[in-house]
Parts: structure tokens; C-alpha cells; sequence
């Protein structure tokens, strides 16, 4: 294999599983180029160079979803994608599509030039680029056994080795030193992804009393730009110029907030129980490391996120609550009756983990290879 474009970006969940598997395919193929294509403006212009890959960039198009000026231009801006991801693709042996803006010019340029295509759909619900994308090839990769496009293998999330190969015990005692945290606490982590979830954030807040006064300590990821107001229960800056707030309960339990968290698993492994949204990623992330979840998920697009939580809840490793009626008492009631029972926590993680996939990245480069082997002959149709 010498060549590999991977398309998809503008969200973490595009780009977690793109770099996990460019850094599988470079340890299979470390002489093969790998180029990642995605927008100038999402999270890949950051963090695919980052991880030392070389990005091309695309406008973005977008699929209007009512007859509208933008719909009148489609055909238009479509073309001027597909030419500009053409030249991208050029000389590659495989095109693998995450979805998102870039995908549909992707898979279209790799048609025409008789390029074979791969597609990962992290969603239970796939999308308008991969549904595109699920027509021209039969390399289809999916996370979810549900999710239904034609010809699918469930291959899982690939995930980053730091995650997929974490061992949250090992690594427990650095990571509550890392917070400050007590090992004989219970802890919860909050967290809304990179952007953060104001629902979350607000009821959290409100909620830091009776968390505190419980002897619960809580590790909160609010998102960049954002805070929680910790102001009732004496919220402070930290220590050492970190971003973020700080507070200590009468039962000398810490909520400790951060924005965002440059090791992810520092904070799986310190905590006991997530409250966060169900995003394909981090429902896989969860479910890899063992972590029961209450899961709230975000109450725009097609739904999807409910479906992606629903094996794992279905299996007793996490619950689901609608946004709409998460509050300060589901806090409360569902929430620190988990934390407080250590057997249900136990019984929870072990069900959670049933649920999980670490090998995922492998699973999908055995198909990017199955891919390359025949030349795109069978993906053609």
C-alpha cells in the first residue's frame, strides 16, 4: 500500500476515528503516504497535523435540506468539491470516507477515477455523505450492528491506542493526583465533548451541593469558552494558572472543572461514572474502558444519539435521560444512588464493558486492505 487519502472532518467524531486509523495503517505500512482531507476550519487543521499526518483541505458543502438558493447551487459547488478533491486522490490506492463536508467529494472523485472507496459510519443513523458514499463501494465499515446501509460489517469505533489500550486501574492513582482527588471518593465526570454542553454545565452546577455534601468528587470537562458557576458552594480559581474552577465541600469532597482535557484517559480512569451526551465516540470510548454512563443526548439532528446509546443501556451499563427533563433531581435520584452504591457501579462497568470493541481500527484497516487487494473490481457496481 503506498498511497491512502482519509476524508472526514469538521467534529471529533469524523476525526478520532480517521487519526486511529491512519496511526493503525502507519504502523502496518510505515512506507505508505497518508494524507487526511477535510475543511480549514474544523478540528482536523489542528489536530491531523498535529499527529504529524499531512492535511488537504476542501470547502465545505453542504446538503440543503429544503428547496432554497443554496439547493440551486448545489450542483455548482458539488463540482467545483469533486475537482478540487480529484486532485487530491490522484495516485491514491484507496479513498477511506469518515463522512462529513468532505466525504461526497471524496467518494466522487475516487468513482471516476476507478479508485476503490472504503466507508466508516460511526452513527447508528448514517448520514447524507455516507449513504452517498454506501452506493458507489461494498468496503462498508459500521460501529453500530443496527445502522442500515447495504453490505455493512460491524468493525466498531477505531479509537486512539491511549484509549483502547487503557487500563483505568493501572493508572487510577496518577490520574487522581492529576485532579487532586481523594482514592477513597466515589468520582463522576461531567463532560459535554470538546464544545462543551450548556444543559450539562447548568444543571451540574446547580447540583454541586448535594454531589459535595454526598462525599461525591466531580471532574468537569465544561468545554472551551465555557464554565460552570460553582459560586454557591465557593467556587475559586485553581492553583498554578490553570483555566477553570474549583470547590470543596464541608465533607472535603472537590469539584474540580477544566475545559477541556489534553489526556482523556486521565479522566476515564478517575472516574466511577460519566454524565455526558452519547456521541458515537464517546458512547465506544465508554464502553471500551469499562465506564457506565447516564447519557443525555442531544435533542437536535435525526436522533441518532439516542440509538447510539441504546445497545449499552439495553445491557445495564448506562441509563438515558431526555434533555429536556434532565434536572438538578435526576441528579438526585438517578444519579448519586449509582455513586453511592459501590456493587452497582461494579455490576454496571462489567455490562458496559460487554458492550465494547478495542480492536476496531484493526478491524477496519483488514477491510481497507481487503479493499486495496482487489483493486476496487468488487466495489464497483
Amino acid at each position: 500500500m503506498r498511497s491512502v487519502v482519509l476524508a472526514g472532518g469538521g467534529s471529533a467524531g469524523h476525526v478520532s476515528p480517521l487519526l486511529a486509523l491512519a496511526d493503525c495503517l502507519r504502523r502496518r505500512h510505515p512506507e505508505a503516504r497518508i494524507t487526511a482531507l477535510g475543511t480549514a476550519a474544523g478540528l482536523e487543521s489542528r489536530l491531523v497535523p498535529a499527529r504529524g499526518y499531512r492535511l488537504e483541505t476542501l470547502p465545505k458543502v453542504t446538503f440543503p435540506r429544503r428547496l432554497d438558493a443554496a439547493a440551486l447551487s448545489l450542483p455548482g459547488r458539488l463540482a467545483g468539491a469533486v475537482r478540487a478533491a480529484d486532485r487530491v486522490v490522484a495516485g491514491a490506492d484507496v479513498v477511506v470516507g469518515f463522512g462529513g463536508y468532505v466525504a461526497s467529494p471524496a467518494y466522487l472523485a475516487a468513482k471516476r477515477r476507478g479508485i476503490p472507496v472504503v466507508v466508516h459510519e460511526q452513527n447508528a443513523r448514517p448520514g447524507l455523505a455516507n449513504r452517498l458514499g454506501a452506493r458507489l463501494t461494498r468496503y462498508i465499515g459500521v460501529t453500530f450492528p443496527d445502522t442500515p446501509l447495504p453490505h455493512a460489517s460491524v468493525v466498531g469505533m477505531p479509537l486512539r491506542r491511549e484509549i483502547a489500550d487503557l487500563d483505568r486501574a493501572a493508572l487510577r492513582a496518577e490520574a487522581l493526583a492529576h485532579y487532586g482527588l481523594d482514592g477513597d471518593r466515589p468520582t463522576l465526570l461531567v463532560t459535554g465533548g470538546s464544545l462543551g454542553a450548556q444543559r450539562l454545565n447548568t444543571v451540574l452546577g446547580e447540583s454541586a451541593r448535594d454531589l459535595l455534601d454526598a462525599g461525591v468528587q466531580v471532574v468537569h470537562l465544561c468545554g472551551r469558552g465555557k464554565d460552570v458557576d460553582l459560586s454557591a458552594v465557593g467556587g475559586r480559581e485553581p492553583e498554578g494558572g490553570e483555566s477553570g474552577t474549583v470547590a470543596t465541600g464541608d465533607s472535603g469532597a472537590r469539584y474540580v472543572v477544566r475545559e477541556y482535557a489534553d489526556r482523556m484517559e486521565l479522566a476515564y480512569a478517575a472516574a466511577d461514572l460519566v454524565v455526558c451526551r452519547s456521541g458515537a465516540n464517546t458512547v465506544c470510548e465508554l464502553t471500551a474502558v469499562g465506564l457506565p454512563a447516564l447519557f443525555v443526548p442531544l435533542p437536535i439532528g435525526n436522533g441518532e444519539q439516542r440509538i447510539n446509546a441504546a445497545h449499552v443501556v439495553a445491557a445495564g451499563g448506562a441509563q438515558i435521560v431526555d434533555d429536556a427533563v434532565f434536572t438538578p433531581d435526576v441528579v438526585r435520584t438517578q444519579v448519586l444512588p449509582i455513586l453511592t452504591d459501590p456493587a452497582r457501579l461494579s455490576a454496571m462497568a462489567a455490562a458496559a464493558s460487554s458492550c465494547g470493541e478495542r480492536d476496531a481500527d484493526a478491524r477496519l484497516a483488514d477491510l481497507v486492505e481487503a479493499a486495496v487487494a482487489a483493486g476496487g473490481r468488487e466495489g464497483r457496481r
